[in-house]
């Protein structure tokens, strides 16, 4: 094994440097993200990734629905880096490529398609700015409109059932 290793909600040793599919489980990809908040936490209320992934899976978007749900599936493993930030970071979004690669093996999900979840992401975005966000501020982006239907956030516990219970329904596992 390569360099250190996490410790997983389901007891596993997860070593980030060298994603093993036989270390990448569901229930730690759920239990994570519905504990881990958009925004960097600076939404309105609580707001999950699992929330999100799910919300954004069943949007009725262009794209494979399973790559939806799990396109932040690597978060639950070493988190995520704040967009202004993340571009400078070659070595973080390499390792954040490689789980998801990894997770796309596991999951027998194929090829991610990065143009549908950009695109997913900004639909997503332009909803949550409106429904999650406390201050409308102008960021420069030319989003898309938001999905029709208010975004009300979940309890963390209710995001992962939601997370887990998707990927029942898209045959994930």
């Amino acid at each position: 094994m390569k360099g250190d290793w996490i410790q997983t909600y389901t007891g596993k040793k997860f070593y980030p440097l060298d994603p093993r599919p036989e270390d990448i489980c569901i229930e730690d990809i759920a239990h994570a993200l519905a504990n881990t908040c958009r925004y960097n936490g600076h939404s309105r209320v609580f707001y999950s990734v699992a929330e999100h992934c799910v919300r954004m899976s069943l949007a009725n978007l262009p794209g494979c629905p399973k790559w939806l749900l799990m396109h932040d599936a690597a978060e639950a493993y070493i988190s995520d880096v704040p967009r202004p930030v993340k571009p400078m970071l070659e070595e973080f979004k390499a390792i954040e490529n490689s789980i998801l690669s990894v997770i796309g093996e596991k999951f027998n999900l194929g090829e991610m398609d990065h143009r549908h979840i950009k695109w997913g992401d900004l639909v997503m975005l332009s909803t949550e700015k409106r429904d999650v966000l406390l201050h409308d501020l102008d960021w420069n982006l030319n989003l898309p409109e938001p999905l029709i239907g208010i975004i009300r956030p979940m309890e963390p516990r209710m995001a992962e059932v939601l997370f887990y219970k998707r990927a029942q329904e898209l045959e994930i596992i």
